[in-house]
């Protein structure tokens, strides 16, 4: 509990400085009113609370937070990163006005010589040290303003762009991987993927129904749900998850748990996917028999999962121990740093999301440090991991350098 209350209390200071920055930066370096500097800092304190109060209220049926928290958040984002990047700049623009300044100080006039030990000769005067003038005040402000509207319209326009990209439709990518273990037979088997579709406080039945469309235009032979399907209960969001018993494949739909599932009441999203006809791979694999051949077809718990029951953890010895190892083998598992230990067990392909591709750049950078692959085709210690943008969002309704994403694997005998 004290460690809780300790990230909590972190959590509120950070905030607390990033908003005093913006303060500081919009406001009170872009004004002499003493009025508007005051609004402004009611203003940053009302909306350094914004925050929590929407990651907590979103969390217990107040919704309503949703919009405006969520895009104040992704505003915040985004004016902290350009108005970080323009430090430098704006430092330089200072320093050569100052000296453009002390350039234009017109020079001192030299004093008249006093002949030294003379008599009734005063000491000459020491010398004051002046301190060097600074440049003109009105420049400075204007220098500050420009920078205050230039990171303004930039923030804006980019969650502008960013929500109208999350809310739009999924790109649908298609991939070729090669399996080396791959029967001739299979060449070309479609495994239509999807993650992070998050359910929840800004997305419903609506968004369900256009992926499950999009996915049944493909004709796949596999569907793969890897995780992130929901932020809420079964009694909150089952409806908006219906369409999915409308998915259709050859061999069938599959679903692992992704760590947000874990937020919402595992167990019983467990039982309502499996109603709704997808098989939920549990630290278990499945054989794949198509008239060419046999592929495993395996899934883990989330990486982080904790408990017992339809909670256990990840359990990879459960899903790959005591397999044939002359049959490809495709892992789901929601996060691609479930690979490092797939790979001990020889796993050919790993199929993942969680990343959301980094959602909103430049995060994305942040996410490499937790992940070994943050989008796309590559690989962990000789096992191939796919990642998936996910076709969804989670907090912001903004995706930027990211396109929400439905992908079709195409996978390829040598």
């Amino acid at each position: 509990m004290l460690a809780v209350v300790a990230l909590v209390g972190f959590v509120l200071v950070v905030i607390g400085l990033i908003h005093l920055y913006l303060w500081k930066r919009l406001v009170a370096d872009t004004t002499r009113s003493r009025r508007l500097r005051r609004a402004g800092a009611v203003a940053a304190a009302l909306l350094t609370l914004l925050v929590p109060a929407t990651l907590a209220g979103t969390q217990n049926g107040l919704y309503w937070l949703a919009w405006p928290g969520y895009v104040w958040l992704a505003l915040m984002f985004y004016l902290l990163v350009v108005l970080a990047v323009l430090e430098v700049p704006l430092l330089v623009a200072r320093r050569a006005l100052r000296r453009r300044a002390v350039a234009a100080e017109p020079a001192a006039a030299a004093p008249e010589p006093v002949l030294v030990g003379a008599p009734g000769a005063a000491e000459p005067p020491a010398a004051e040290a002046v301190d060097p003038p600074d440049h003109d005040p009105a420049r400075r402000l204007l220098l500050a303003r420009s920078a205050a509207i230039f990171a303004g319209l930039t923030a804006a326009g980019t969650v502008g762009y960013g929500v109208r990209n999350a809310l739009g439709p999924p790109r649908l990518d298609r991939v070729q991987i090669p399996l080396a273990k791959l029967p001739r037979g299979m060449d070309g088997l479609r495994i239509a993927t999807v993650s992070d579709i998050h359910l929840g406080p800004l997305r419903g039945r609506a968004h369900t129904e256009r992926i499950v469309a999009m996915i049944n235009r493909l004709d796949a032979d596999l569907v793969a749900v890897v995780g992130d399907l929901v932020d809420g209960s079964v009694a909150e969001l089952g409806e908006a998850a219906a369409p999915l018993g409308a998915l259709r494949s050859r061999y069938g739909s599959f679903f692992v748990t992704g760590n947000h599932e874990y937020y919402s009441g595992v167990e019983e999203w467990v039982r309502e996917v499996d109603r709704l006809g997808l098989r939920v791979l549990q630290n278990v694999r499945q054989e794949i028999r198509t008239p060419a051949g046999v592929l495993d077809l395996a899934g883990v718990n989330d990486v982080t999962a904790a408990g017992t029951g339809l909670a256990a953890p990840a359990d990879f010895a459960a899903a790959l121990g005591d397999r044939d190892p002359s049959r490809p083998v495709v892992l789901l598992a929601h996060q691609p740093v479930a690979a490092v230990e797939a790979a001990k067990f020889g796993v050919d392909l790993q199929l993942s999301g969680h990343t959301h591709g980094g959602q909103m750049v430049p995060f994305n950078l942040a996410v490499r440090l937790q992940q070994p692959v943050v989008s796309g085709l590559g690989e962990v210690d000789g096992t191939k991991v796919y990642v998936t943008n996910g076709a969804g969002f989670w907090g912001p309704p903004v995706r930027v350098g990211a396109n929400p994403q439905v992908t079709l694997v195409e996978l390829r005998a040598p």
